[in-house]
């Protein structure tokens, strides 16, 4: 085996490119291993036959065992005739011992030829080599066999998928957006989320004893928030604008932001506005919510919408890794209402929810640390 420089992959001794990275083997290490010992591949089906060959060799050998025998005990001259006699008898059983054995490598042969027939189903189309499924880089010439892998799996996982088709799934992601892992939903018609549920998700400390329930209602899917302290949130899609209603709270990196009114006291009976009161032109305020009942900054909101983000806009949250450059706008639209748009973000805006909501496939859902994909 060659033990790849840069990825420590053991690789075959016959292989010029690591499987693992697709790195150039080491040349010395590659001439030497693969002249010591050749098992795999194309070259044991050419050193079978010699295999066969060496025990029928071997199988001829009692009668020179026997001179030898006879040789080594040249002392007593009555033992001879007997060593001879010994021999003969030996002979006969040595050939039958040696049919079976002439006969297992060609059943070898077949259980050898089912790796290769493996192997042979991803054909490099840069040289052609055959390689086994699973490698990510042609053994040959090192080509990037990545996209043939992703495509060739596809044909199997679609025979598979009609007896789990009416299964949901729960795909959850990482923070950079790549898959974690897949899990199947429980059957049932309510299925319950949360650290005291006994399900899916139990251990994630930010989730209530009873966090939501997912309901199932003929052929459709509904999450509801159980009354949770962290809430459930969904992930609006980008440049999609999403209704805004005072008192909804919204996500944006590690922000929880909640929407407001102004409420400002009435002048008093001489006319007097009192101080702090808002100022006209403004349609309510967006309050940065750092506890249960606790509110911290606050940022009036403009008829003409504000736009948030960590390095541009009117709204900026520096320190938050999580918050793109330019996230997302909240103004009002031509029906007077105020709408919230993810305007492209990296990591999604996400919108709490307040009744009971039916989930579409591709949904994402966001709960306690849990941030997943619904696929139906």
């Amino acid at each position: 085996m060659i033990t790849c420089d840069k990825c420590s992959k053991e690789n075959q001794d016959h292989y010029k490119f690591c499987l693992g990275c697709g790195a150039e083997l080491p040349r010395e290490a590659a001439a030497k291993s693969f002249s010591a010992a050749t098992p795999p591949q194309g070259v044991a089906a050419v050193a079978a036959p010699e295999a066969t060959a060496a025990p029928g060799d071997m199988g001829q050998q009692p009668p020179p065992d026997g001179t030898l025998a006879s040789a080594d005990v040249p002392a007593s001259p009555s033992a001879s005739p007997i060593a001879a006699s010994a021999p003969p008898a030996a002979a006969p059983a040595a050939p039958a011992a040696a049919a079976p054995a002439a006969s297992a490598p060609p059943a070898a042969a077949p259980a050898a030829a089912a790796p290769a027939a493996e192997g042979a189903a991803l054909p490099c189309p840069q040289c052609g080599h055959e390689n086994p499924n699973g490698n990510r880089f042609c053994a040959s010439c090192g080509y990037n066999l990545s996209a043939l892998q992703a495509a060739a799996p596809a044909a199997p996982a679609a025979a598979s998928a009609p007896a789990p088709a009416s299964s949901i799934l729960l795909t959850a992601l990482r923070a950079d957006g790549s898959e974690a892992g897949t899990y199947p939903l429980p059957d049932g018609d309510t299925v319950p989320v949360g650290r005291d549920t006994g399900s899916i998700f139990a251990g994630d400390s930010y989730l209530s004893p009873r966090h939501a329930t997912f309901l199932r209602r003929e052929g459709s899917l509904s999450i509801k928030d159980e009354g949770s302290l962290n809430g459930v949130y969904l992930k609006v899609q980008p440049q999609v604008p999403c209704l805004l209603e005072f008192g909804d709270i919204f996500r944006i990196g590690q922000e929880i932001v909640r929407f407001e009114a102004l409420n400002g006291q009435a002048d008093d009976s001489d006319g007097v506005r009192r101080l702090g009161s808002p100022s006209n032109g403004y349609i309510g305020r967006l309050a940065l919510v750092v506890g249960r009942d606790t509110t911290g900054n606050a940022f009036p909101i403009p008829d003409t919408g504000v736009h948030c983000g960590r390095e541009r806009g009117d709204i900026l949250f520096s320190e938050d890794g999580y918050v793109s450059g330019l996230h997302c706008r909240i103004a009002p639209e031509a029906d007077g209402k105020v709408y919230l748009t993810d305007v492209g973000s990296s990591n999604g805006t996400f919108v709490r929810l307040k009744n009971e909501h039916q989930i579409t496939s591709g949904d994402v859902l966001l709960m306690g640390q849990q941030l997943f994909r619904v696929d139906m």
